[in-house]
């Protein structure tokens, strides 16, 4: 269960990183994402789940 936990340290620092760094850039980064249909956000969130599953199961394979 300690990966579970660095994998989250991370996440939360790579996230961090944006705006901590270009607030601006990363507001209006937001605002965008905002006036995307739901559906459209929906379908970004099933690629970036599928992408980090694979990738997991990537990682633990080799």
């Amino acid at each position: 269960m300690d990966w579970f936990w660095q994998a989250l340290a991370i996440v939360l620092i790579v996230e961090g990183i944006g705006p901590l760094l270009f607030p601006n850039r990363w507001q209006e980064y937001l605002r965008r994402i905002a006036a995307e249909s739901v559906q459209s956000v929906r379908q970004m969130g099933m690629v970036l789940v599928g992408a980090g599953i694979l990738l997991v199961i990537w990682l633990q394979n080799s």
